[in-house]
């Protein structure tokens, strides 16, 4: 665990990261009467955890990364680098490219080292946003397989009416007990300790 912030990410920015903790935080706080629990949830040890959301709106990241106390990392897809401005500043925070229409081995890559140098990822199981949060609470079995890899805590959050912002719905975040990674190793393992995750955060959800 000897890696710092600046080894895995060279474009890392803390004022910039701190900066866009406290707007952001303003922000969800006076628009969205943001409602959180479970921060206690959360351990003080710097060590390897995995924030394990359900994905609603393109806000989700930022609302939870103004939320948690300490620097963490995010997948995103690789089209948002390209935009000016957008592209520059993901990257100052802790944003690494993912390509979603393929397997992407580089971005897996990434997420070990960064877990294995005891940083947070945050990672959503269900592989990128589900509009419809009645039918879409099904995981894929990486985050299972990156705990077991990383033996990092899985930490399963709840976020609820991010995709009704506009509406001015009351957004809640609630993070749940964290989970211990799975003991076995295996595409099985790795599935069923995702179903779980899953289902602990449809629960928090609710």
């Amino acid at each position: 665990m000897s890696a710092d912030i600046e080894t895995l990410n060279p474009y890392y920015s803390p004022l910039l990261y701190r900066w866009g903790q406290r707007m952001c935080w303003s922000f969800f706080r006076m628009a969205a009467r943001c409602d959180v629990k479970g921060l206690e949830n959360i351990p003080h040890e710097k060590r390897a955890i995995i924030f394990a959301a359900n994905h609603r709106s393109l806000i989700d990241p930022p609302l939870l990364g103004c939320i948690i106390p300490r620097p963490i990392f995010y997948f995103a897809k690789e089209e948002l680098f390209k935009i000016p401005f957008i592209g520059w500043y993901i990257r100052r925070v802790n944003s690494f490219p993912v390509r979603r229409s393929a397997h992407d081995v580089g971005a897996f890559k990434t997420s070990l080292a960064v877990l294995s140098a005891g940083y947070p990822l945050l990672l959503f199981p269900e592989g990128g946003r589900r509009l419809d949060p009645q039918t879409q609470w099904r995981a894929r079995a990486g985050v299972g397989m990156l705990a077991a890899k990383t033996q990092a805590l899985v930490i399963p959050v709840g976020i609820v009416n991010t995709e009704h912002l506009s509406h001015l719905a009351k957004v809640r975040v609630r993070f749940g007990t964290p989970m211990q990674p799975p003991a076995d190793t295996g595409g099985n393992a790795y599935q069923h300790f995702a179903d779980d995750v899953m289902t602990r955060i449809q629960e928090l959800c609710q």
